[in-house]
């Protein structure tokens, strides 16, 4: 029997530092995330980063807290109860980090007799931060508790006609009535040794550059996340009919110490009102569920710098969260995947 898992990020259970700690901990212990040796990983951040994180972190995210609890984590059971009547086989939900782990819901679909699971990393674009670790999790479990299951799973979207027009639709909507100078495309940054180290090829040897650094389709962009976001970008702006003058590519939550991919959001943001910029829209197609980078950084203190800086109007565009569109084409991906 076939079923599938919808796999995000992950959430503290409350916005306190009690809950956000061990969270963090997780997640930044998590060797594809902070890759360096165990040691000095645990030197970093249970040594320095989780004496002051947890406080500014619990801080965030009392800020976007809603009623019901994460909005990560509420956004995506919506979408999850959307998807699973709309799709043929067992749909579970999981989070890579946190209560809602991935162990979990393996057994949810075990229960229901199911020996066959399509892995949804619910990422565009592939990172090993994101997408390897939650295959490699998934994995190791598997190994240990479920050997009786075989794994397949979804391979990074970020040029699906699917996903793309979803993606175009939703920004389309939220400009109708917004003139805007310029549209940010937001995506998360990682270090740019993830991008050599992803590469299969060893092309990456020097980090390129120019915007679009690998050919798509071509053995080295297989797991380039800088070019699957590119890539996302010129899609959506080509269905849309955006000239090259009003929107621009950016990379957001990058960490000290390391060189992130460029241009760093923050920063451009911040320029913008100097150069003329002053009404601004911004998307963040790397997530697509609303969550403390999107409704924290971007909707509040990206907005909140731009204004300081002279800016006047700033839109936050959501993301594609519990959107009809997309939770059916979540569903007709497990249903073709199901036949």
């Amino acid at each position: 029997m076939k079923g599938a898992l919808l796999i995000n990020l992950g959430s503290p259970d409350s916005p306190t530092p009690k809950d956000v700690k061990p969270y963090l901990d997780e997640f930044l212990m998590d060797k594809y995330v902070i890759d360096v040796p165990y040691l000095l990983r645990a030197l970093l951040v249970r040594g320095i980063i989780l004496r002051k994180r947890p406080e500014e972190s619990a801080h965030a995210y009392a800020k976007i807290w809603w009623e019901e609890g994460s909005p990560l984590i509420v956004l995506s059971e919506r979408m999850h109860k959307k998807v699973q009547p709309l799709s043929n086989v067992p749909v579970a939900l999981a989070m890579r980090y946190g209560s809602m782990t991935i162990e979990k819901g393996l057994q949810e679909l075990s229960d229901q007799g199911v020996t066959e699971v399509l892995l949804f990393p619910l990422y565009p674009q592939y990172a090993m931060a994101s997408t390897l670790t939650i295959l490699v999790l998934a994995e190791e479990i598997r190994k240990k508790k479920f050997p009786h299951m075989k794994f397949s799973d979804v391979p990074a979207f970020f040029n699906k006609p699917d996903y793309i027009k979803n993606v175009a639709d939703s920004i389309k909507k939220h400009l109708r009535d917004f003139d805007y100078d310029q549209l940010v495309f937001s995506y998360h940054g990682i270090p740019e040794r993830h991008v050599r180290k992803t590469d299969k090829t060893k092309s990456h040897k020097k980090f390129v550059t120019n915007e679009m650094c690998c050919e798509v389709g071509t053995p080295e962009a297989e797991f380039c996340y800088r070019t699957h976001c590119y890539e996302t970008t010129r899609l959506v702006v080509e269905q849309l009919g955006i000239p090259k003058d009003k929107y621009c590519v950016t990379f957001q939550s990058r960490l000290a110490g390391d060189k992130w991919l460029e241009p760093y959001t923050d920063v451009e943001i911040d320029n913008m009102p100097a150069r003329g910029i002053k009404k601004i829209a911004v998307v963040t197609p790397a997530f697509v569920t609303d969550c403390l980078e999107t409704l924290e950084e971007i909707a509040m203190r990206a907005k909140e710098d731009f204004e300081a800086n002279g800016g006047e109007e700033f839109l936050a565009i959501p993301c594609l969260n519990d959107d009809d569109e997309w939770c059916q084409t979540v569903s007709n991906w497990i249903n073709d995947w199901a036949k």
